[in-house]
């Protein structure tokens, strides 16, 4: 397997580790780190297809996009963070305050704090959302300030996988005065620091997403528990149709099947559909461990950068049925667990992707990581492929001290 890119001889074992996963199942992937401020490892190797273009096992490149899904919550997150930093929006005032249509169905005391640690009790949707709806802002929007939450607000924990971009990308939208949340972000995040990461990927880019697909062969290994968390996922689901669970993931089905479709690439999906290479999840992510090379890549504000760590809630999750912990926003580690540890210092943070992409940060280590992947494991947090590149990348800080 050729391994394209760039590195530091220091890292040459984080690349083998990365070569390694190719004669496991990988087909096509892209790894970046920076660290202390410095972009460290830049790599990629495999291929892509891409049907809608007319590309069939293309050779994968350094902007090759993919589908980060849930990877993007923390990007939302950031966002809303940006803005309470500059006082436009405000973590325990109601939500109501700045979007007067979401009191309705008991909501008026719901929190901005309690969506960002998925304590709002608005895991799902309630009624049948239609298949194409996904794909209007303005309609899912709407249908989100209507709903009603499935328990008493903050008296419990319950993932979002959907709703949670809906929400809290409408709030950036009229807290900013940008006309969408993507112009938002362009202009705030993705142009400052001149990465490649889309919520709705323009026409030019089209042809550089890479499809994906189920990974297919089982890797097995350190994680392995993460294939029976998903299988308990799935019973879940099964064991109650019209439960938080089996809505969340389901209504409507096409939150599910609809990823490779040109209406999914440029719709506004913000907790799902976020589009990015390795290098801008790394970029993203280390700017917030180091001093900024300028003022117009400083990303959030030192009084509120500890939002990013502090934990808010860690219990047993409603929606995904396993023990989680959740600052504002992003997943927090549990360093028991292989699959659920966002680097190694205790203030890492970061957010997976299903499948298998993830974007962290660890201050501790000064170090932003970024791993994207179009082949999708079985996992529900950290992919078996990611948890041996970030073990291979914390034995090099660890040990050659670098």
């Amino acid at each position: 397997m050729t391994i394209n890119g760039q590195w530091l001889p220091q890292w040459q074992q984080l690349i083998d580790a990365f070569a390694a996963n190719f004669t496991q199942g990988e087909e096509g992937a892209g790894l970046a780190l920076v660290h202390r401020g410095k972009l460290v490892v830049n790599i990629w190797a495999g291929q892509r297809s891409n049907k809608l273009a007319g590309l069939e096992q293309v050779e994968w490149s350094e902007d090759t996009l993919v589908n980060i899904f849930s990877a993007g919550k923390g990007l939302v997150a950031l966002c809303i963070l940006q803005l309470v930093a500059e006082g436009k929006l405000h973590l325990d005032e109601p939500v109501a305050s700045i979007w007067p249509e979401f009191v309705y169905a008991d909501k008026g005391a719901i929190t901005l704090r309690q969506l960002l640690c998925h304590r709002a009790g608005l895991s799902a949707f309630h009624q049948h959302i239609p298949n194409e709806q996904i794909f209007n802002w303005d309609l899912m929007t709407q249908v989100a300030a209507a709903e009603m939450p499935w328990w008493e607000p903050n008296t419990a924990q319950g993932y979002s996988p959907f709703m949670f971009g809906w929400i809290l990308g409408e709030l950036v939208r009229r807290a900013s005065g940008y006309a969408s949340f993507n112009d938002y972000f362009q202009a705030r995040i993705a142009q400052p620091l001149q990465v490649n990461c889309h919520f709705g990927v323009p026409d030019y880019l089209l042809d550089a997403i890479a499809d994906t697909g189920p990974l297919k062969r089982p890797l097995g290994g350190a994680a392995s528990s993460t294939g029976a968390d998903s299988i308990a996922l799935g019973k879940l689901m099964k064991a109650d149709p019209r439960g938080v669970t089996n809505r969340a993931f389901s209504n409507p089905i096409s939150l599910m099947t609809a990823t490779n479709s040109r209406e999914w690439r440029q719709a506004q999906i913000p907790a799902a559909g976020a589009h990015a290479d390795a290098r801008a999840l790394a970029t993203i992510y280390g700017t917030l461990c180091s001093a900024p090379a300028n003022a117009q890549q400083h990303l959030l504000d030192g009084s509120v950068l500890p939002l990013c760590w502090q934990q808010q809630t860690f219990e047993d999750d409603r929606t995904l049925g396993l023990p989680l912990r959740f600052s504002h926003g992003f997943m927090l580690s549990q360093h028991d667990r292989a699959d659920c540890r966002y680097g190694r210092g205790a203030r890492a943070f970061g957010h997976p992707g299903a499948g298998g992409c993830i974007g962290f940060a660890d201050p501790d280590f000064e170090l932003g990581f970024g791993y994207v992947t179009h082949r999708m494991g079985q996992g529900l947090l950290i992919d078996e492929r990611a948890v041996r590149l970030i073990d291979a990348a914390y034995h090099i800080l660890e040990l050659e001290n670098v």
